[in-house]
């Protein structure tokens, strides 16, 4: 039998849940300011990946990078959340919030 495939699945599964706190405590504490940073993680692992022989491992490292991509989008995203009051806004950067707070509600 052959276990590439699950075991990619389940990097995946489990790379994608490393994410997703990563960004929240990442728009929590910093805002979207470290962007820059998922972009150069992101690049530098799917170039990475480009050059690893091992199957298992070069797909590990791509969807690692192709999240920290995915993951740009979602901080700002997440900036909008915490602005629906989705997500707990941080009592320290309440400046970050009002100029694009929604004055909706």
């Amino acid at each position: 039998m052959y276990f590439t495939g699950i075991i990619i699945a389940i990097s995946t599964f489990v790379t994608i849940g490393i994410w997703h706190p990563i960004v929240i405590k990442t728009e929590y504490h910093w805002g979207t300011r470290p962007w820059i940073i998922y972009l150069i993680i992101g690049l530098v692992c799917i170039i990475s990946a480009l050059f690893i022989e091992n199957t298992i491992l070069s797909a590990i490292i791509g969807v690692f990078g192709a999240s920290a991509l995915w993951g740009i989008g979602e901080l700002f995203s997440q900036k909008k959340r915490v602005q629906k009051g989705w997500f707990p806004m941080n009592p320290k950067r309440l400046a970050d919030y009002e100029d694009t707070a929604d004055t909706s509600r």
